[in-house]
């Protein structure tokens, strides 16, 4: 290969922001030379490398944008462990129908079943399909309203917060919530209602959501609205964290009479 010609190839591809390629070149060039390769074959395999680059860069960039506290696939949930579930509804839930549909999804159970785990291995199906995705903690979420609130930019924020096609709030439940809190909490459910999906999870049944929201109107407006298009996922099993530590436990226990019966 004439030397003018590949500096410029190597000074084009980094012009067009083709990383990828400017870094494989050399390989792929030595190999297709090796191998006899015409023009065409070698164009299309520099440009479907590249494309799938960019892909997987766009999807990497659009889970480290989400804000997701850890990341955790459907693949790594242990169903056995949750007999209460649905898989085929879960299955369902990870074809990003109810996204297209706009609908909503709800977790509920006691603490360590899975509830996190399963929205956030959602909300990274999302992601990963380009759907605008973000998480949040619930009383996280009411202090950023109620500081952008405080400081006059409350429509600002609750349309930012507004706009995401998947929004993930983990968490309904665990702590209080002024009226203030339920409020702004209303005010970015009305946003979103039949407009996009709201993936959450709480430890508390519906019955009980009056005392999360310290108000009865408050609570049975945001019901309405969630629940109109929504799919329940009602968690009954034993925490996944208390049976680790039973596990911890054991292997420590069986360590300890280990040790004892050493001469």
């Amino acid at each position: 290969m004439d030397g003018l010609a590949y500096e410029r190839i190597k000074a084009n591809l980094l012009s067009l922001n083709m990383k990828h390629t400017f870094e494989t070149i050399d390989n792929y060039l030595e190999h297709a030379i090796h191998d006899k390769s015409n023009v065409v074959e070698i164009l299309d395999h520099i440009l479907t490398e590249e494309a799938g680059y960019k892909r997987q860069r766009a999807v990497d960039n659009q889970i480290q944008m989400s804000g997701f506290p850890f990341r955790k696939t459907l693949d790594m949930f242990d169903f056995s462990f949750q007999p209460s579930i649905d898989k085929a509804q879960i299955e369902e839930l990870a074809t990003m129908r109810f996204v297209e549909n706009r609908e909503n999804a709800i977790f509920l159970g006691p603490p360590g079943v899975g509830k996190t785990h399963l929205a956030v291995a959602l909300g990274m199906i999302a992601a990963k399909n380009r759907y605008s995705t973000y998480y949040i903690n619930c009383h996280n979420l009411i202090a950023i309203l109620n500081k952008a609130h405080f400081e006059n930019r409350l429509a600002e924020r609750l349309r930012v917060i507004a706009k995401y096609k998947v929004l993930v709030i983990d968490e309904i439940g665990y702590l209080p919530m002024d009226i203030q809190g339920a409020n702004l909490f209303f005010q970015l459910i009305s946003k979103r209602y039949e407009k996009s999906s709201t993936i959450l999870t709480s430890n508390k049944p519906f019955s009980a959501w009056n005392d999360v929201f310290s108000d009865v109107t408050i609570a049975s407006a945001i019901l309405d609205r969630v629940l109109h298009h929504c799919n329940v996922v009602n968690i009954k099993g034993d925490s996944y964290r208390l049976k680790e530590r039973k596990e911890m436990m054991k292997t420590k226990q069986h360590f300890d009479n280990s040790l004892f019966k050493q001469p």
